[in-house]
């Protein structure tokens, strides 16, 4: 059954990205204000949502149509990473492709009951954030493959590094516990199924454990950690 729902999940449109078409910056390209996304990526997300709506007026629907403008030319990267790796036959197997599948599903339904559960529910605009920093999962997960193909080492997690997750996992916990009694079982047990589709390095763990914040925490709250990107 496990062999069986991998394949689909890796030959159907699948919720990771496996698959799926090819994403087309050019259909956002009016949007761009004449840069490339190459120029687009080297800002921060919040940067170019803040010079998109500089040019563009200040409001939640204009702030949705910048984040997704680099919504598509990060995933037109990522895309364009898969592609060259799997060109080479240096990309992921199908066991690990499944996995990963496996994982970046349960991320984004964690996703969509931690947007819905916290009071009030999270808006157009912060979901709109949540959905495109859950893309960097995907391309981290072929980053990693780029990486062990090249002679760079494998970075290696400092001391630092492992205090940083147990400080983002007591945040999420506190965070947790802010839900409505109902909802705190719901969403636990959902991030907890990102889990288990296996192992994951302790790098992806920090980053899971800042995007749950993310989804969690006030809008009007200090932020825990920066934006991925």
């Amino acid at each position: 059954m496990k062999l069986l729902v991998t394949i689909l999940c890796f030959g159907l449109l699948a919720p990771c990205g496996f698959g799926q078409a090819k994403t087309n910056p050019a259909s956002a390209a009016p949007d761009r204000m004449g840069m490339t996304c190459t120029q687009i990526l080297r800002m921060t997300s919040s940067k170019w949502v803040s010079v998109y709506t500089l040019k563009k007026g200040e409001n939640p629907e204009n702030t949705i149509r910048a984040i997704k403008v680099y919504s598509a030319c990060y995933n037109a990267r990522t895309d364009r990473l898969a592609a060259a790796l799997a060109k080479t036959g240096k990309g992921p197997l199908m066991g690990a492709a499944g996995n990963f599948c496996d994982f970046d599903a349960a991320v984004k339904d964690f996703m969509a009951k931690a947007l819905g559960a916290t009071e009030p529910p999270a808006d157009a605009v912060k979901s709109a954030y949540a959905t495109l920093y859950e893309k960097q999962f995907r391309y981290d997960f072929y980053r990693s493959y780029e990486q062990k193909n090249s002679s760079l080492p494998a970075p290696v997690p400092s001391p630092d590094d492992l205090d940083q997750v147990g400080t983002a996992k007591n945040q999420f916990g506190q965070e947790l516990n802010l839900l409505p009694p109902e909802k705190i079982h719901e969403v636990h047990a959902a991030f907890s199924r990102t889990f288990d589709a296996g192992p994951i390095s302790d790098a992806t763990k920090l980053a899971l454990y800042r995007f749950a914040i993310f989804c969690l925490e006030k809008h009007s709250a200090e932020p825990f950690s920066q934006p991925p990107f």
